[in-house]
């Protein structure tokens, strides 16, 4: 596991104690939501243009986050397709009172393209 994040900072958010379980760490599914708002904003730039989300591939949590932390997401396209996108996205905490910063999960997920209608449209080409 690297030790520097990898892609652009997308998102910043503070865990707030509205998210928590009953131990007082974040839900992951709260985790998982930033990571796709993350997510759908790095694959709506690269496209142009609307996209939603189609799949998740395997995620692992090795750390909880906790009430105050700052969750940093980070994200870089990792391929296309005609009308997709897969987006590899890292999750990473600063902690509020150590100041220590740690990969909390990771994940790929994969976005469609859309026109305005609802159909899957042409993610324009890019340069290599």
């Amino acid at each position: 596991m690297s030790d520097q994040p990898e892609g652009d900072l997308t998102l910043r958010t503070v865990a707030m104690p509205a998210d928590t379980n009953p131990s007082g760490d974040i839900f992951g599914g709260w985790v998982l939501s930033q990571m796709d708002l993350a997510g759908g904003i790095a694959a709506s730039e690269y496209s142009g243009g609307r996209v939603v989300t189609v799949g998740i591939e395997a995620m692992r949590f090795w750390k909880p986050v906790r009430v105050g932390d700052i969750l940093c997401v980070y994200c870089k396209v990792l391929r296309t397709g005609t009308t997709s996108v897969a987006i590899d996205i890292e999750a990473w905490v600063l902690r509020r009172l150590s100041r220590e910063k740690f990969k909390v999960t990771e994940g790929v997920f994969s976005f469609v393209a859309l026109d305005d209608t609802g159909t899957k449209t042409q993610v324009p080409a890019r340069p290599a």
